[in-house]
């Protein structure tokens, strides 16, 4: 996958967007495989993060602490988002940049892939808290799968909540691309 490219974000962007757009209003207090986050809080965190890690990357502030997009529009902040994470990400330079993030000092293809990985897992976390397939873009979760086997430390594991990653799990026989990453990292398939 390469690095400098913002195809698999873009790609990543438009599944997450495609569960999106099957969640109501009744389900925002349902539970997702997060535990420590609701429909609704999912949701926040799928708009806002890309948000900020733009911001990490432009250096411009991003302000998505205290806004609760699932309160509105969630798919038209989303397409937001969408548009603010590939123009950071695929600005001249941006990918030659390094960012400081909460485990060090990293390449801001590292936080692209990152994103990426969070979007497409975060939307497997959506469709499985609203009984939707949770078969998500096969040759992206694929691919995604393995560059998450080199780039997943144990250092990032840990409790939900507490570690970007939970403790890897193990997927059944037969289990999509996106079972897969979601059990590498730490969903119960």
């Amino acid at each position: 996958m390469a690095s400098d490219s913002t195809d698999a974000l873009a790609a990543a962007l438009a599944a997450a967007r495609d569960v999106l757009t099957k969640v109501g209003e009744a389900h925002m207090d349902d539970p997702t495989p997060c535990t420590s986050w609701n429909v609704r809080s999912l949701i926040n965190h799928m708009v806002g993060a890309p948000r900020f890690a733009a911001s990490r990357v432009t250096g411009r502030q991003a302000a998505v602490a205290d806004v609760d997009y699932a309160a509105g529009d969630f798919v038209a902040y989303h397409d937001e988002t969408a548009r603010v994470a590939l123009e950071a990400f695929g600005a001249p330079g941006a990918v030659d940049k390094t960012v400081t993030l909460p485990f060090g000092e990293r390449p801001v293809g590292f936080l692209m892939l990152f994103v990426t990985t969070d979007q497409l897992a975060h939307a497997w976390d959506l469709a499985r808290a609203v009984s939707q397939s949770t078969d998500i873009a096969p040759k992206l979760a694929a691919e995604l799968l393995a560059e998450a086997r080199s780039a997943v430390s144990e250092e990032m594991r840990g409790a939900d909540g507490e570690a970007a990653f939970g403790v890897e799990r193990t997927a059944p026989e037969g289990a999509s691309s996106a079972d897969c990453l979601a059990a590498f990292l730490g969903r119960t398939v």
